[in-house]
This record gives structure tokens, C-alpha cells and sequence, in this order.
């Protein structure tokens, strides 16, 4: 299965899961007054609706290029997950700190308070069976890296976009049960408010670390080290080519690298035997690279490509 394919995966299976968590903690917001609750709430709510603007990058990265996009529109993808870490930010964090103050300066009491633990217990449930089945296809996805590399080196976002919600999700139903205990046994509601701006700064912590992460992807990467230096050395393996004077990559998307090499052939080769050996490497690099879409070879000579890389 593609990146893309596990990814949709994923997103489906949270944007259901967070659907019926939304609904069920607004009811009980409703019903016992709770802030904690409400903001949790809202907190699935933006959940939902980020889930939403995921499928509908993934949707837009599969459109072929065209004359105005002649590489696709594989960024799409990226721009989306930023938007996602934004909508979290000033949605789900900035309204969740909101109502917490609000709670705190005008304290109401929370009435049925067994309505909350039953939805607390059933989000947990099913938020930890999302959470589950992301942490899975995540791992699955990162082979040998550690979990804080792979985000750091993954180029695609939506993997670890939904992890990172519902892991924030998962800590914002414990602190939410933690407030609505503690304002039920005490009879205490600053608990409830504090718990509700706790949230909210849970989630602007994940929006921060989401909107790092996402930058660079958006600005343009390059390809993983051992990538381009594996096309380095399938360049530099074929006798004609005297020297690999540069290798530039670039992810259009999760799986489109577009490769730039500047070689220098050996002096005096006919131009016709150029063209075949330009074909071949071309041919050999998408062979051994399947994330390699396309590729651009320069014929340049060292100095020149020397110079050119110093007045850069």
C-alpha cells in the first residue's frame, strides 16, 4: 500500500471516531454545564472538521500535472497539514483557554456529573482505537528511525498529523476526567475551568510542534541523505561520467522527487553516445528510486559548476 493509501486509512478511521466522540461530549456538555467538557468537545469538533481538510489534500495532491502545475500537485498535501496545525491552534486551543478563563471567573457547578465519566469512558475507548491504528501504520511507515526522527525526516505529514491529535486528544480526556473528578469530589468548579485551559494549552503545544514540522515541507525539502547519495553513486558508476559535480533533490509530495545533476562527462565523447547515456542513468535512477519522478542531467563542466555553486 502507498503512503498515500495507508494515510487515508488512518484519517477515515479517525474522522469517524472523532464524529461520534463530538457529538456525545456536547450532549454532555449540555447537560451537566461542564467546561471541561465543552472544550473537549470542541476539541473533537476541530478534530473532525482537520480530518476533512486532510482527504481533501490528499484528493487534491492526486490531480495530474497540467501546464499551470507542470509537477502535479503533490504540495497540496503539505499545505493542508499546515492548515490543519493552524485550525488547531486558533480554534481548538484559543477557544478551549476561553472558555477555561471564562469558567474560572463566572464558576458554575456541574450537575450529573456521572453523564461526564460515561462519555470520558467512551471517548477513551474509542479514541484509544484510533489512536492505536495510527500508532501502528506510523510505525510501520518509519522503519528504522526513532518516533521523534521519523517526524523530523518523514515527508508525509498526515501520518503523524493525526497521531500527534489523538495522542493530544487522548491526554485532554484525562485531563478533563481529572477536572470533573476533582470538581465532584471537592465540590470545587476552578477545577473544572483550569482543566479546560490545560486542554487548550495541550493543543497549542501540538499545533506549534505540527506548524514546525510542516514548514519545511511546504518551503521545499530535499530528498533523505542516503537517497541522494545513493543516486550520487549510480551517477559516478558509469565510466563516461568523470565527475558528479552536484545532485539537487526536491519532495513535490510524499512520493514525487524531482532530481536536478550536474555531471561532467569525459572529454571528447560523441554527442549521440551523451543522449543514450543521459536515457540510461535516467532510466536507472527511477528504477532503483520509484519516489523519483522526474529527472534533470546537465552536462557541465567541474569549474563551471564551481563557479556557478560560489556566486550562488
Amino acid at each position: 500500500m502507498s503512503s498515500s493509501g495507508a494515510s487515508k486509512f488512518v484519517i477515515i478511521a479517525a474522522l469517524i471516531g472523532n464524529s461520534l466522540i463530538a457529538v456525545t461530549k456536547f450532549a454532555a456538555a449540555a447537560i451537566t454545564g461542564s467546561s471541561a467538557m465543552l472544550s473537549e468537545g470542541i476539541h473533537s469538533l476541530v478534530d473532525t472538521g482537520n480530518q476533512i481538510l486532510l482527504l481533501y489534500g490528499l484528493k487534491r495532491a492526486e490531480k495530474p500535472p497540467d501546464e499551470r502545475y507542470p509537477f502535479g500537485h503533490g504540495k497540496e498535501i503539505y499545505f493542508w497539514s499546515f492548515v490543519v496545525a493552524i485550525m488547531i491552534f486558533a480554534v481548538g486551543s484559543g477557544v478551549s483557554i476561553y472558555e477555561g478563563i471564562r469558567h474560572v471567573l463566572h464558576p458554575r457547578p456541574i450537575v450529573n456529573p456521572g453523564v461526564n465519566y460515561v462519555v470520558l469512558g467512551l471517548a477513551m475507548a474509542f479514541e484509544g482505537a484510533a489512536w492505536t491504528f495510527a500508532l501502528r501504520e506510523f510505525s510501520r511507515a518509519k522503519g528504522k528511525w526513532g518516533y521523534i526522527e521519523a517526524v523530523h525526516r518523514g515527508k508525509n505529514p498526515t501520518l503523524y498529523v493525526v497521531l500527534f491529535e489523538d495522542s493530544a486528544a487522548m491526554l485532554g480526556i484525562i485531563v478533563a476526567f481529572l477536572g470533573v473528578l476533582l470538581g465532584h469530589l471537592t465540590g470545587n468548579p476552578y477545577f473544572d475551568g483550569a482543566a479546560s485551559i490545560i486542554i487548550g494549552l495541550i493543543l497549542g503545544g501540538t499545533a506549534v510542534w505540527l506548524a514546525y514540522e510542516t514548514k519545511g515541507l511546504l518551503i521545499g525539502e530535499s530528498a533523505e541523505k542516503e537517497i541522494v547519495d545513493r543516486i550520487r553513486s549510480t551517477a559516478a558508476a558509469i565510466p563516461a561520467i568523470q565527475r558528479v559535480n552536484e545532485v539537487l533533490t526536491l519532495h513535490m509530495g510524499p512520493d514525487f522527487i524531482l532530481v536536478n545533476i550536474s555531471v561532467d562527462f569525459v572529454d571528447n565523447i560523441p554527442a549521440g553516445d551523451v543522449e543514450k547515456i543521459l536515457q540510461d542513468l535516467d532510466a536507472r535512477i527511477k528504477e532503483e528510486h520509484p519516489e523519483v519522478k522526474r529527472v534533470f542531467i546537465e552536462p557541465e563542466a567541474w569549474q563551471v559548476s564551481a563557479r556557478s555553486r560560489s556566486e550562488a
